[in-house]
């Protein structure tokens, strides 16, 4: 096997190699991103091995063997299983992903795993989504009225609730935020796509009165106008979603109050 090293120049060193599980004959090999800030000491990258045939057949399957049979200092968020809630947002053989709802053999030579790009990181694989969920927090993701609430429920036709469709998906991994150069540049003060697609699922919200005044919160050189349409919101985008095209409708929403 070819020994893996970095670039000279990396400030990422090559880090520990563990050894490989006695008698397995399918093995797949990781290499995973290690910091902790708290060392002072530069990141680097350890290696380690997964019997295939002892494992699910998920990445997020071997990052908790490595972690509960080899390594229990390795630190990662992980929740649902399932492509649900978002909490292990990774960046994977190089493009961000599930790590539940990625099969390893899917990968092409060993699994390499870093934290979301251009993110703080806390330790290891858990990046700092501080900023982002107080950006989720500025758009206000709730029902806004000011008609009293009806004794039982909202009304909706079909109609208007398939507007929705495409935007109540998101689960907020924010692997399409962390994959958007625009987000990387300007991340104090452009909202990036996760935000803004959410901002949208209101906006489109036939039961919500407040739709002048969310236009007017994102009306906005920076925070709506970075967007480039550089599409790699859509193409990482774990559930499938479009926040490109949510992006443009509330520019197109934008335009159409003017006249």
């Amino acid at each position: 096997m070819v020994q893996f090293t970095l670039p000279k120049n990396s400030k990422v060193r090559t880090g520990k190699t563990w050894p490989k599980p006695e008698g397995a004959t399918r093995i797949k090999e990781f290499r995973i991103y290690r910091f902790d800030p708290e060392t002072g000491e530069n990141p680097r990258l350890d290696t380690y091995f997964v019997d295939l045939d002892d494992c699910g057949p998920m990445v997020l399957h071997g990052l908790l063997k490595i972690k509960d049979e080899v390594d229990s200092t390795l630190a990662f968020r992980r929740s649902c299983r399932e492509g649900i809630c978002g909490s292990c947002a990774m960046n994977i053989a190089g493009e961000n992903a599930l790590a539940c709802i990625t099969a390893m053999e899917d990968i092409k030579g060993p699994v390499t795993v870093y934290p979301l790009p251009h993110m703080q990181v806390v330790k290891d694989l858990v990046p700092d989504l501080t900023l982002l969920y107080a950006q989720h927090r500025l758009i206000e993701p709730w029902l806004k009225t000011d008609t009293p609430a009806p004794d039982r429920e909202w009304r909706q036709s079909k109609d208007d609730r398939k507007k929705l469709d495409g935007l109540y998906e998101c689960i907020l991994c924010f692997c399409c935020a962390t994959s958007c150069p625009s987000y990387w540049w300007n991340a104090e003060r452009y909202l990036g796509p996760a935000v803004l697609l959410q901002a949208y699922r209101w906006i489109a919200d036939s039961r919500d009165e407040a739709v002048d005044e969310r236009l007017d919160e994102l009306e906005d050189p920076f925070r709506l106008y970075r967007c480039h349409t550089i599409m790699n919101c859509v193409r990482v985008c774990p559930k499938g979603l479009n926040p490109a095209k949510a992006i443009a409708a509330i520019k197109e929403d934008l335009a159409l109050r003017r006249f």
